[in-house]
């Protein structure tokens, strides 16, 4: 149902302009760009790929290696983006297909890896062959390629099984059937608009294969894999026994996700990015019960890299940190892949509002806290995430601090999930506003035309242009400690860290000549000074050999 040609432009050799540097995804920085939400160039108050092609220069100067793109595949935009009508099209609020070519074209001559977002778990109900599904009806192979299945009950009224969707309610929707008459049931771990791929199906696979084949001939370094522990499903679809599973999630493998069968997908996907030039990647984006469970989806002949859920839940508190980052490292050590390490992402309350709260409300939050310890805990958690071994995410707008926007009136939310009931908390339009580029303006500098969602009055106080060479500003923190990671042979890659001995409250660590400090207290901790003093989230003072650290405070040494 493309709105355009799906043929794509001819395949670039951009990718070869790109730093060769052996095995970069072990430690790179990567950037998650939201586009409706990063820069819009039309003033239509939607961000587009002409806006993120504008602002690479920015991306670039900042210091990261790679941008992560979120979905902006043709779309009815019910989940947004996540629902995808033509995977092989470019939705118009985001452009065309020639954007996304002069997109990753000029991201390689600027030296910048391009990583887009891939939806196999479902598609949209837009998808050509799920509204051809519901135009055959039952027992028509094209229905086979979903999972539809007749109801339980003395008239088929009631849904084939108890699984609930992640938004809330059902994950069934019952169907009119061609000839007016209520029938069969299409299964939706999401939104009803959301149908869930039968991955037994091989048309399926064979076509995944080839979307993979159409952007990496159109030059992208890879792939972040959306609900990477969906696609297979237990056999017989057994009932759970349970209601309330979304508090499950996380805790059990689920008869609907983290199945072992995922993997043997993911192995036939590796053989073909192997056959392509320029290392490219797969992220997954892997909800599983442990870490343990999330090294599966990394070994050799899978994935790359894997989101570090656990270590985005873990709460400012050095022995829960300590903890996470142990089973991490032990974790991902056998399978040979990089640990990853995220803090914020456009479905979770960004860190600068998680940590102006107290623990344990969660990763979706409509409380503003604390702003000021907020943005403080949240200096210092990002220098203690770059310090670690492995690959960092940043996400498009932390670097300004920005916290979330947590009074947004109910009538301009737009998260599906806040639209049904016993479902996800529904807040995450407030990580997703549009980020301010200059003090004044419409919407900031995020366009001529305002913005999708308001953004706060005050908003451009924290914009680029407010903390470009500001002294102390977070934005600046962010190119001194990127630029410091980079110049720095002890950081990036690698597999452990040295404790070291320390207060209570401080998370004290050594790699190499480098050692990392981090007072997750209340109060200022007095600790050697371990040499050179290459980078601070806040203000130390040092004297006879000693360290007076604030609270709430990360500090970078070098003993080179």
């Amino acid at each position: 149902m493309s709105q355009q040609p799906s043929a794509a432009p001819a395949p670039t050799s951009a990718v070869a302009t790109v730093s060769e540097r052996h095995d970069w995804w072990r430690d790179a920085v990567i950037y998650q760009v939201y586009p409706r939400s990063f820069a819009d160039s039309n003033g239509d108050g939607m961000g587009d790929l002409e806006g993120v092609r504008t602002r690479l220069p920015y991306l670039r100067d900042l210091g990261v290696d790679a941008v992560w793109l979120s979905p902006f595949y043709a779309s009815p935009q019910a989940d947004a983006g996540y629902d995808v009508a033509d995977y092989r099209a470019v939705d118009p609020m985001f452009g065309t297909l020639l954007d996304a070519d002069a997109l990753i074209r000029d991201a390689h001559a600027l030296g910048l890896r391009i990583i887009v977002d891939l939806v196999p778990n479902h598609s949209s109900d837009q998808y050509e062959w799920f509204r051809r599904a519901l135009a055959e009806g039952p027992g028509s192979p094209s229905r086979d390629r979903y999972h539809f299945r007749p109801g339980k009950g003395k008239n088929g009224e009631l849904p084939p099984n108890d699984w609930e969707s992640i938004f809330g309610g059902p994950a069934w929707t019952r169907v009119t059937e061609p000839d007016g008459t209520p029938g069969e049931w299409y299964l939706h771990l999401f939104a009803p608009e959301q149908p869930d791929f039968n991955w037994e199906h091989p048309a399926v696979g064979d076509e995944f294969r080839s979307i993979l084949r159409f952007w990496l001939d159109m030059g992208v370094d890879g792939f972040r894999i959306d609900v990477a522990h969906g696609m297979v499903k237990a056999e017989g679809l057994p009932d759970l026994g349970s209601h309330e599973q979304l508090k499950l999630l996380g805790n059990d493998v689920m008869p609907f996700f983290d199945q072992d069968g995922v993997h043997a997908i993911y192995r036939q996907w590796r053989r073909i990015l192997d056959e392509y030039s320029g290392q490219r990647i797969f992220v997954a984006e892997a909800w599983t019960p442990t870490v343990e469970r999330t090294a599966k989806y990394v070994r050799p002949d899978e994935l790359h890299q894997a989101f570090n859920f656990q270590y985005l839940g873990t709460h400012w508190d050095a022995e829960e940190l300590r903890t996470v980052i142990d089973r991490t490292l032990d974790a991902m050590r056998p399978v040979g892949a990089p640990a990853t390490w995220v803090l914020s992402n456009h479905d979770v309350t960004r860190h600068a509002t998680r940590f102006a709260n107290p623990a344990g409300l969660g990763t979706q939050i409509r409380l503003a806290g604390d702003r000021a310890l907020g943005l403080r805990r949240a200096r210092a958690a990002t220098l203690l995430m770059l310090a670690l071994p492995g690959s960092a995410y940043v996400y498009q707008g932390e670097e300004l601090g920005l916290p979330d926007v947590v009074d947004l009136p109910d009538e301009v939310r737009q998260d599906p999930a806040y639209f049904r009931g016993a479902g996800q908390d529904g807040f995450r339009d407030g990580c997703r506003v549009p980020i301010p580029w200059t003090r004044e303006g419409s919407s900031y500098g995020f366009g001529d035309g305002g913005s999708w969602l308001p953004q706060p009055t005050g908003w451009g106080e924290l914009s680029v242009e407010a903390q470009t060479g500001e002294p102390g500003s977070t934005l600046e923190l962010y190119r001194e400690a990127l630029a410091v990671r980079r110049a720095t042979a002890d950081l990036g890659a690698g597999d452990a860290v040295e404790w070291l001995r320390a207060p209570e409250g401080v998370v004290a660590f050594r790699r190499g000549e480098f050692v990392c400090v981090a007072n997750t207290t209340g109060e200022s901790v007095a600790m050697p000074a371990y040499g050179r003093v290459l980078l601070a989230s806040g203000e130390i003072t040092e004297a006879a050999g000693e360290a007076k650290v604030p609270s709430d405070t990360t500090v970078w040494w070098t003993r080179a």
